[in-house]
């Protein structure tokens, strides 16, 4: 998923952390509230201007960095 129109960073909104289309909900909040055992269907029910399209951005945008953090070398691997 091309979730680069969806997730915004911008340094003046949430500290520069990721964020869903400009607004101040983050892609840590959304992963926080799947992590703690809320739906997808009851998160829009609590967030009605977010998408389900939104949600699968955040597992998208985690998906990813966790992808290019497993690939970063380590300092012992770089000396």
């Amino acid at each position: 998923m091309d979730y680069s129109k969806i997730i915004t960073i911008e340094p003046g909104k949430r500290s520069g952390k990721p964020c869903i289309r400009g607004m101040r909900m983050t892609v840590t909040d959304v992963l926080e509230y799947l992590a703690g055992g809320m739906t997808e269907e009851e998160i829009l029910a609590e967030f009605p201007d977010l998408t389900l399209e939104d949600i699968r951005a955040c597992l998208a945008f985690a998906a990813d960095r966790e992808r290019r953090l497993a690939t970063l070398p380590t300092y012992e691997a770089a000396v």
